[in-house]
C-alpha cells in the first residue's frame, strides 16, 4: 500500500515527479555530478528526509532519470518509424517530428545522457542498447516499404549517426531554414522526394507555413 501512496503524496515531502523533474533539471543544466539530495531539496524548498518518501538513495533517483530517458526518447522514436505513411518520404517525415518536437525526442536530455556516459560504464551501456533499438527501428522501416536490409541497414545508419551528430555537437539551426532543407534531407535518406500533400501534412504539425522566416532558434535536429 506504502507504494501507491508514494507516487501521489504531496505536501510537504513534495510528489516523486517534483523530485524527478527537479533531478532532470540538474542533469540537463549541469551534469549528473548535481544531481544529489541537498541540492535538489534546496531547490524545491523541501527537507532531506522527504526525499526518501519516494527514493530509497541517489541512485535509485539515478536509474529513474534513466528510466524517464529511455520511455521518452527511445520509445517515441521507435513508435514515429512505426506510424502510418503513404510512403518512406513521409515515414520519414514522421520520424523527423522526432528532432523538432521536444515532447517526442528531448536533445538536451539525449545530450546530457551521453555526457554522463563518458564517465559511467553503467550509463555507457545503456547508450549503447538505445542505438541499436533505434538504429533497428530505423531499418524495419525501410523494410516495411520495399529495401533490401543492406540498404535499409546503411539508411539507417546514414540518418541516425547524422542526428547524433548534431545532438553531440549541440548544434542550434533557424527554424525556418531547417524547414526549406526538409525536402532534401528526406530524398538524400530515402531516395524519393515527398509529395506536397506530405510536406503540408508535416508542416502543419509544427504550425509552420513555407515563406514565412521566424527567427526563433530550436536546438539539434537533422532536418535542418
Amino acid at each position: 500500500m506504502k507504494e501507491q501512496t508514494k507516487a501521489t503524496e504531496t505536501g510537504w515531502r513534495g510528489s516523486l515527479e517534483g523530485w524527478l523533474d527537479a533531478a532532470y533539471e540538474s542533469l540537463t543544466e549541469s551534469g549528473v555530478d548535481t544531481v544529489r539530495v541537498m541540492p535538489l531539496a534546496k531547490k524545491l524548498g523541501l527537507s532531506r528526509t522527504s526525499f526518501y518518501w519516494f527514493f530509497k538513495d541517489r541512485e535509485e533517483l539515478l536509474a529513474a532519470l534513466i528510466e524517464r530517458w529511455r520511455l521518452k526518447n527511445t520509445g517515441n522514436l521507435i513508435e514515429q518509424t512505426e506510424c502510418y505513411a503513404e510512403s518512406i518520404a513521409e515515414a520519414m517525415l514522421n520520424v523527423f517530428d522526432c528532432w523538432l518536437n521536444p515532447q517526442l525526442f528531448d536533445s538536451q536530455f539525449e545530450f546530457a545522457m551521453r555526457s554522463w556516459a563518458l564517465q559511467s560504464a553503467e550509463v555507457s551501456e545503456h547508450i549503447r542498447v538505445a542505438d541499436i533499438a533505434r538504429r533497428e527501428a530505423l531499418i524495419r522501416m525501410f523494410v516495411r516499404f520495399g529495401y533490401e536490409f543492406d540498404g535499409a541497414d546503411v539508411r539507417a545508419r546514414t540518418i541516425y549517426l547524422t542526428q547524433i551528430g548534431y545532438i553531440s555537437t549541440n548544434t542550434r539551426e533557424d527554424v525556418a531554414e531547417r524547414m526549406r532543407r526538409i525536402p532534401e534531407y528526406v530524398k538524400i535518406f530515402t531516395g524519393q522526394e515527398p509529395r506536397a500533400r506530405e510536406l503540408n501534412r508535416f508542416y502543419f504539425r509544427h504550425g509552420y507555413v513555407m515563406d514565412e522566416a521566424p527567427s526563433l532558434e530550436v536546438p539539434t535536429a537533422t532536418a535542418g
